[in-house]
């Protein structure tokens, strides 16, 4: 057996190169790095000499570079991803919120933080968390709860057992979720023979598992049972590839389909079998269609409480509920019938088995009524009038600004729900919510990596004044790397989305608002000068109409253009939506707390009895 001397970083990076997926691709696009005393002399070495195959970025912050990268792993439908490494302490926590994120939405992502020294010689060294009773436990031990795989490199020829299992999760549809590589930082720069096999390009195939025939026979006996089913249709629909295969199925049964925020675009807004929206941010006409269907058929669904209306939502006592997914522990939930299986291959067997069988169609007028009542909702205000702009009318704007090859993404704040509910995608991969996590600070970093993955795209990024000021420097990165996006940045001068949750449970407005919060002087924070000093081409627009002249601007812009609009914190949409379980006070001196004690006691009692 032949053998090559490289240290362990280099022969990590060497590895990374040489993994493809089944398109022909890198399976990983490159590598995100910042590097400190904990990573800079090992892996930036190794990165350096294989900078010719393996791309190294450097972002601003560890947590939004696994942003950037989670955003362009689950834009590629799970068939590419990114890397990230940073140094031991502040850096390698940094990305545990990141890496809660991937873990939620079920997406691939490397991390190879720096550790401590194994040899354990400078011990402690700068940065080291000392655990007291545990000399084996470092900080990065808070990776552990939020990845699917978990490894620490003590040793370099650990590494041949540690990358093949980290791949073989990043690339599992059932298991696929972040790793964290931990990698000591001596063991870095240890050198020890690899086999030059070890090196060999490999390539990492999607396994498509088709169901159990038991299974399979089982779920088709209840649809032919059923009456009125419905299909969920989430995030494993695109991650399968599984659109055209969703529409054949739903047009050829007359199954009516609704969207989750993952699985958002799944069918053109205009199908008609597409119902729009379910649950708490969700249409009537998906509301009341799965509040009447005896059958829910989830398709790539975790079924969160956000599209369950918190389990409150589905009411007929006949309901029977199917969850066909690729991991058992998502379709064996709230004892669902399940069809463990890959989403495309599911459904067409489930077409093949069910023939000719179909269902009455579903009533035309439900989604009439909904696109009449809040289609006025997004329409441009008259000339006249001087009020604050509505988040509403915002996305009226961007959507009529928009074209076939746009997407808008988000994931925080008031824009998710109005989003979800009044955006209309055109086809599948339009719409990129990241609402697993809903993590503020995800936007910017995340439509950097959309625009990654898809040059060819028109990414819009939209977000709250609350999120920029969480995150923002990543806007810095997008000018650098010459890579256009358009920021639409709704300033309502706090957290209005939670403001409105706070007064809804009762609650008298309270450090949500800047203008409510106890700060001796007040805000006034210019985001257009802000985002200009990064680079960008930034505008401060006041009316709707100022904002479509922006957004026709954009369209000719060469790299990063953010357009800040002052809104309204406090209309959301008044039609659609579903309760949501926030548990309000039992015992309050304010009569407004009591009185949503009630009305919250009433919904549980409600639940109960389905």
């Amino acid at each position: 057996m032949s053998t090559i001397r490289l240290t362990a970083a280099q022969a990590m990076v060497r590895y990374l190169a040489a993994q493809i997926n089944e398109d022909g691709e890198p399976f990983l696009a490159g590598i995100w790095a910042i590097f400190g005393h904990g990573n800079v002399a090992g892996m930036g070495e190794a990165l350096h000499a294989e900078r010719a195959r393996f791309q190294t970025w450097r972002g601003h912050n560890e947590q939004t570079m696994c942003h950037a990268a989670i955003a362009y792993a689950k834009q590629s439908r799970r068939r590419r991803a990114m890397a990230v490494t940073s140094s031991i302490g502040p850096g390698a926590t940094n990305m545990v919120t990141a890496a809660a994120l991937a873990h939620v939405n079920r997406l691939p992502l490397l991390m190879i933080p720096g550790d401590v020294f194994a040899g354990r010689g400078p011990d402690p060294v700068l940065q080291q968390i000392e655990d007291f009773d545990d000399g084996t436990v470092s900080a990065n031990d808070c990776f552990k709860p939020v990845t699917r795989y978990f490894d620490r490199i003590t040793r370099p020829e650990q590494l041949l057992t540690a990358l093949p299992r980290a791949f073989r999760v990043m690339t599992d549809p059932a298991d696929c979720g972040p790793v964290c590589l931990s990698f000591c930082q001596d063991v870095q720069a240890e050198a020890h023979d690899w086999p030059e096999s070890f090196f060999a390009e490999r390539v990492w195939r999607t396994r498509r598992p088709h169901p159990d025939p038991v299974e399979l026979d089982r779920v088709v006996d209840l649809l032919k049972a059923a009456e009125k089913p419905v299909i969920v249709a989430g995030g494993g629909t695109h991650y399968s590839g599984a659109a055209d295969a969703l529409q054949a199925f739903a047009e050829a049964h007359n199954i009516p389909v609704v969207e989750s925020q993952a699985g958002k675009s799944a069918l053109p807004w205009d199908h008609p079998m597409n119902l729009g929206p379910v649950g708490v941010t969700g249409a009537s006409s998906a509301n009341v269609t799965c509040a009447e269907a005896d059958l829910v058929l989830g398709v790539g669904t975790r079924f969160q409480d956000f599209t369950t209306g918190s389990w409150n939502l589905f009411r007929n006592p006949e309901r029977k509920l199917v969850s066909l997914n690729v991991a058992a522990y998502d379709a064996m939930k709230h004892g669902a019938e399940p069809l463990c299986c890959d989403a495309l291959v599911g459904l067409e067997m489930l077409g093949e088995a069910l023939g000719d069988h179909a269902f009455a169609a579903p009533d035309e007028d439900l989604k009439a009524e909904w696109l009449a009542a809040v289609d006025p909702l997004t329409a441009a205000p008259p000339a006249e009038d001087n009020s604050l702009p509505t988040d509403q009318q915002v996305i009226g704007a961007v959507q009529r600004a928009s074209g076939p090859d746009t997407v808008v993404m988000c994931a925080a704040g008031t824009m998710p729900g109005e989003l979800h509910k009044l955006w209309k995608a055109p086809r599948p991969g339009a719409y990129h919510m990241e609402y697993g996590y809903s993590c503020m600070g995800y936007e910017i970093a995340g439509a950097l990596g959309i625009k990654m993955a898809e040059p060819e795209r028109d990414v819009v990024c939209m977000l709250g004044d609350g999120s920029y000021m969480m995150a923002n420097s990543e806007l810095a990165t997008a000018v650098m790397l010459g890579l256009k996006i358009t920021v639409v940045l709704t300033d309502n001068r706090g957290y209005g989305c939670i403001n409105r949750l706070q007064m809804g449970c009762g609650g008298a407005e309270f450090n949500n608002l800047l203008d409510h919060a106890q700060h001796e002087t007040a805000s006034n924070i210019d985001f257009a000068a802000h985002a200009g000093a990064m680079g960008a081409a930034a505008v401060h627009v006041a009316t709707i109409a100022e904002l479509e002249d922006a957004l026709a601007r954009a369209k000719n812009a060469t790299g990063p253009f953010v357009v800040v609009i002052d809104t309204d914190p406090y209309p959301s949409s008044p039609d659609g939506g579903h309760w949501w379980d926030v548990a309000v006070p039992e015992v309050s001196d304010r009569e407004e707390v009591r009185a949503a004690r009630a009305a919250y006691e009433d919904q549980l009692k409600a639940r109960a009895l389905n």
